[in-house]
């Protein structure tokens, strides 16, 4: 054997000072497999009626974020504590009951999409009535109700930084932008105060090959789904015409930043196929897309042009109400099925066989939603009108490692783990075809200039941003700075020309 080198000898030596404790050498080690488990069944009913659940939404905060509000056909919005014991062997009529911590009627018709903002104190409703409403959850009190749009609102998502904020789709073929401090002096027929869209676009999502096929006739343009990127400039739209995704900078909504599909743009021929949600992690680095060819498509926001890195199959999505998500900390995509099942996969193996999530009855699994705060525990709801949770576990199988596995647990000091980590560098139910005429291409103007207050921005994040974009200015002279509010972002000095590549913070974290 070679004589063993001092430096060798001291590097060991200086590894091992470092360790707390040690696991003592096992000859051979069962492996570690996930699963899921159900962990509670809750009917969806009303006066004693069932009803299908239409939307889930875990509470965004920690403290709230075991409570999940279910949205239905019939209007209702109900939210259930899913922190409570409510065993999937007990009568599920009964668990309901146990947990539900309150509902009321936000609509009347179906309620598609919900969202979480102010800290979880309030949330908001998109309707099949072609509203969106803001309500008070704590005193089930309706604060305002958005108005504008002209078919049924699908999808909604607020500003990562600031909930005031929201961007709407809908089944009319536009997407809009909000200010809930933007108050009309209008007021509804039952008092409610209305909010007007301040822009948007009409006709987001009209596929030139659409147009050729149906001569003579409008194109489908729903808008299925709208996200708000992290950046905090950009804005994601799907729609139900094709596959491709679209990218808009909210200071200027003349023309697309982007786009992208799973397809070759210069294809001739392809079959269409529509999205029916999107879904991001929470750095918003990765952003997931549920397409009706029965695939859920992954795509890096940095490197949209690259098309979609990877691609999950296994299940069935045939209508446009099968949603799809990523969890929060981009580990596994959770997809419902036409099939009455939900699939989960590992975002690492898009090649290895989902966990089938088989306990739905009958019809297909429809909306799904990862708890922000419970790592690995989701909830789906389908049409057979229940809504179930599921934990993810971690558990020793009966196979074998063919390699026995020693763990040692090391106190790194922080600016040596950075190193390491960074390779030795420092670093400081209703078809979804919606029908406008040719007019609905032009895009939508506020009314009248608004200017709301300033946005609230931490200094911190502030200064982050700043150094990123220009390290020798402050954050007070930056020209970004002054874009506090929609309606300057809408209307941007003409030295600013920068895309979402330019804001995104980029995430240590790849593939």
């Amino acid at each position: 054997m070679p004589m063993e080198t001092p430096s060798s000898h001291s590097l060991f030596a200086h590894i091992a000072s470092r360790e707390l404790f040690r696991v003592p050498k096992r000859h051979r080690m069962d492996g570690f497999v996930s699963g899921f488990n159900e962990t509670g069944l809750l009917a969806v009913q009303h006066n004693a009626e069932d009803t299908i659940p239409l939307s889930l939404s875990f509470c965004k905060t920690s403290k709230f974020g075991h409570i999940l509000a279910v949205s239905d056909e019939d209007g209702y919005v109900t939210l259930f504590d899913t922190r409570r014991n409510f065993p999937v062997t007990a009568n599920f009529e009964e668990n309901s009951e146990k947990v539900k911590i309150c509902h009321w009627v936000s609509h009347q018709n179906a309620v598609f999409d919900t969202c979480w903002i102010k800290e979880d104190t309030q949330i908001l409703t998109a309707s099949g009535d072609q509203t969106i409403k803001l309500w008070d959850v704590q005193e089930q009190k309706c604060l305002g109700v958005l108005t504008g749009h002209t078919g049924s609102v699908k999808s909604m998502c607020s500003h990562p930084t600031n909930s005031d904020i929201i961007v709407s789709g809908s089944r009319d073929g536009s997407f809009r932008i909000w200010d809930l401090r933007c108050k009309s002096t209008a007021k509804s027929r039952h008092g409610e105060v209305g909010i007007c869209s301040m822009g948007g676009v009409k006709g987001a999502h009209i596929s030139s090959q659409a147009r050729r096929t149906r001569r003579g006739k409008a194109a489908p343009m729903s808008i299925t789904s709208v996200l708000c990127l992290k950046d905090q400039v950009s804005i994601a739209t799907a729609g139900a015409v094709d596959s491709v995704l679209k990218f808009w900078d909210t200071r200027n909504l003349k023309s697309t930043v982007t786009q992208t599909s799973p397809s070759p743009q210069s294809a001739e021929k392809q079959t269409l196929h529509g999205i029916s949600s999107l879904s991001q992690d929470e750095s918003g680095l990765f952003l997931s897309a549920s397409c009706m060819d029965n695939r859920i498509y992954l795509y890096n926001t940095l490197q949209l042009d690259k098309g979609p890195l990877k691609s999950f199959s296994g299940c069935r999505i045939e209508s446009f109400f099968v949603k799809s998500a990523i969890s929060p900390d981009a580990s596994n995509i959770v997809s419902g099925s036409s099939d009455g099942n939900a699939y989960v996969w590992k975002v690492d193996k898009p090649l290895e066989d989902p966990t089938i999530l088989k306990s739905h009855d009958d019809g297909e699994v429809t909306a799904v939603d990862w708890c922000s705060s419970e790592i690995g525990k989701l909830a789906t709801c389908s049409d057979d009108f229940t809504v179930r949770t599921w934990n993810k576990n971690s558990y020793v199988s009966s196979i074998q490692c063919a390699s026995a596995i020693r763990r040692r647990v090391m106190a790194i000091p922080s600016i040596e783990c950075k190193m390491l980590l960074n390779n030795g560098k420092r670093y400081s139910k209703t078809n979804e075809d919606a029908f406008l005429p040719d007019d609905a291409l032009h895009p939508i103007t506020s009314p009248t200039p608004i200017t709301p207050p300033k946005m609230n921005i931490s200094e911190g994040h502030t200064n982050q941003l700043s150094s990123r974009l220009d390290l020798n200015a402050s954050s007070e002279k930056t020209p970004e700075s002054a874009l506090k509010s929609p309606s300057s972002v809408l209307n941007p000095p003409s030295s600013l020309k920068r895309t979402i590549r330019d804001y995104f913070l980029a995430s240590s974290r790849t593939l």
